[in-house]
């Protein structure tokens, strides 16, 4: 029904934009003179349509958040005080879901009550007169406002004024969805992160060298919940991973943007980033069954014992994943730089290999360097490919060919399976994340503040 109602309120809306369009070109007279309007025809038809259209879409909106609980009480009255006063709030649950599904005619698996058919059948004939009242309050703002957008239409009306204010108060509020929705992870984090403080100390996390969570199902804190492990490990995978993408990514972005040929470049680019494409599961069962093997038999060939699962095989992937990002960020950076400059170290005598060195990379270097740290953010918060990559070794140690353990790989650990998330060996998960989203928040904090303050100007 919810369908059918969008279907139709968005048809309504349509009709009014036409009557608004309609009606300013009628005063405008013959010819359609926009001069004797105060706006063009098209934005009178707009504001008709949101004065139809925004009053009805709010009402549908209020309504379908009010509607289950309303219903819920209708069940709730309807069931015997005998039935609804002897069961605790998770059974009067149950019995509430028995009726609705009764009700909405898919029924129970086990014989019903006949308590549960009575409610159930006022559920239903509730259900039928709201689902209409529905259908005619919202139809009815709908037209409402369309009429009275429409008395209002005059040449004087700003119209436009009304509807770019309207457009700016929408884009605001996307704006705030995006910020509103940030703020809430980090404060759902930040709580259930200070849980956990409450049962570890925050030195022992920030500064434990031994990571050895006991799981228990008394509530204790058993075991060593140190970060650096993890943390080692995690800067290990994404140092080795920079270090695959940022020379090849810088090298074809050098080229695509100063060698390559217009018809090369405009196959190239969109090939490479593909890459950025693929699911991070697909990067990580080519690392686990390709790359960690063949690193395996290379090491073996050549004296080394290196292990299939270990931070050079998931950095090295993680590594060829985020190519893209640094190619195609500096790419954009370097083609940005005034072909004036060019031509200036050219007429001077320089080659092109020179002018690029001394005088395009110089220019670009902020930008190219905000990707750098863009790319290191990605590679931090990398989960899959360190998943099944990486080892889960949770040891302090140096050597990028043994096995490692990250942040993002003990998160899944941690959270997956029977939990209590009451207890200090799922609220660590939390602390994790929240490290994590301060590291790569301040990676981000510190391009910005490197491309903005070293941001080479052109006129």
């Amino acid at each position: 029904m919810n369908l059918l109602l969008i279907g139709v309120l968005l048809a309504i809306i349509a009709i009014a934009y036409q009557i608004g369009l309609t009606k300013s070109r009628h005063l405008a007279g013959k010819g359609n003179n926009s001069a004797a309007l105060h706006s063009r025809p098209g934005y009178y038809g707009a504001m008709v349509a949101l004065w139809c259209g925004i009053p009805a879409f709010l009402i549908l909106m209020v309504w379908n958040l009010v509607e289950p609980s309303i219903l819920k009480q209708v069940v709730l009255s309807h069931l015997p005080e005998q039935i609804s006063a002897g069961l605790d709030p998770a059974s009067l649950g149950v019995v509430v879901d028995r009726v609705q599904a009764i009700a909405s005619g898919f029924g129970v698996s086990d014989t019903p009550q006949p308590y549960e058919l009575a409610a159930a059948e006022q559920l239903a004939r509730v259900a039928v007169i709201g689902t209409y009242a529905k259908l005619a309050v919202v139809i009815a703002a709908a037209l409402a406002g369309l009429v009275w957008a429409k008395q209002r239409i005059s040449a004087q009306l700003r119209a436009r004024n009304q509807v770019e204010k309207t457009i700016n108060i929408g884009l605001a509020l996307c704006s705030g969805v995006a910020i509103l929705t940030t703020l809430g992870i980090v404060l759902s984090m930040f709580g259930e992160a200070m849980r956990f403080f409450s049962f570890v100390s925050p030195i022992d996390f920030f500064f434990g060298t031994v990571w050895d969570p006991g799981f228990s199902t008394s509530g204790d804190a058993e075991g060593s919940y140190g970060l650096l492990p993890l943390l080692w490990g995690t800067l290990m995978v994404s140092g080795i991973a920079l270090l695959v993408a940022v020379p090849v990514g810088l090298m074809i972005a050098i080229y695509l943007a100063e060698y390559a040929s217009p018809k090369f470049r405009s196959w190239a680019k969109p090939t490479i980033e593909v890459l950025a494409g693929i699911p991070t599961i697909v990067y990580g069962v080519f690392a686990l069954m390709i790359i960690g093997p063949f690193i395996k038999s290379l090491g073996a060939m050549v004296g080394l014992h290196i292990n299939a699962t270990s931070a050079l095989t998931a950095g090295f992937v993680m590594g060829i994943m985020i190519i893209p990002f640094v190619s195609s960020l500096s790419d954009d950076i370097i083609t940005q730089v005034p072909r004036a400059l060019r031509d200036g170290s050219l007429g001077l005598g320089a080659t092109k290999s020179e002018t690029i060195r001394q005088v395009v990379i110089p220019a670009a270097l902020p930008g190219i360097i905000g990707a750098f740290l863009l790319a290191a953010s990605r590679a931090i918060g990398e989960t899959m490919i360190v998943v099944l990559a990486a080892g889960n070794s949770p040891q302090l140690h140096g050597n990028p060919l043994e096995a490692v353990s990250t942040v993002t790989i003990t998160i899944v650990n941690q959270l997956t399976g029977d939990t209590d998330f009451a207890s200090p060996q799922a609220l660590v998960a939390f602390a994790l994340g929240l490290t994590l989203f301060v590291i790569t928040l301040g990676l981000n904090i510190i391009a910005l503040i490197i491309v903005r303050k070293y941001r080479e100007q052109y006129d």
